[in-house]
């Protein structure tokens, strides 16, 4: 009895960390990552949706933020700002690490320690990023957006579930 709960803790935990995400990019060794987050695009009328992933590296950390495009000219591009619940700004700085395919661009920024040790304490509130691409007719709108940790468009003054993604706890545990 007594070597059948520690090996059931053992199985117990090693679950946990086996069914952890895991992020690469472009072809390096995978990371530990937090889930991905569909986070609302208000003003974006393609889609209205962007993906956020966090990814813990050796040197700080990795965001990856995706968006559906209409054509393959269409990037995110430039630098873009993660603004936290407390009013604090990570501005992270475009180092040219993007992917396109099946009508969506990624974009990869780096964290450092000390930015990567913000997030792990507080939740992200908005991240403010560009898109920039080929201006023609019927092409993708481009411009200035801001992708908010919200879950939902809508919701009702009687629904009382959170509304936004705990990811400072996931970013911790990472």
């Amino acid at each position: 009895m007594k070597l059948k709960l520690p090996l059931f803790l053992l199985l117990f935990i090693s679950t946990f960390t086996n069914a952890q995400e895991k992020m690469s990019v472009k072809g390096s060794q995978p990371f530990p990552a937090t889930q991905n987050y569909t986070f609302i695009c208000e003003k974006y009328a393609y889609t209205g949706e962007t993906e956020i992933q966090i990814a813990k590296t050796d040197k700080g950390g990795i965001l990856k933020i995706s968006i559906a495009t209409s054509n393959d000219q269409a990037r995110i591009a430039g630098g873009l700002y993660v603004d936290l619940a407390n009013a604090d700004v990570i501005a992270c700085v475009d180092k040219n690490v993007k992917e396109s395919g099946n009508g969506k661009t990624t974009s990869y920024y780096y964290f450092t320690p000390a930015e990567f040790a913000k997030l792990k304490k507080t939740d992200i509130y908005a991240i403010r990023f560009i898109i920039n691409g080929g201006a023609n007719t019927f092409g993708n709108q481009t411009g200035y957006f801001t992708t908010y940790n919200k879950k939902n468009y809508f919701s009702t003054a009687y629904d009382n579930s959170k509304k936004s993604y705990d990811t400072a706890k996931e970013i911790s545990v990472l």
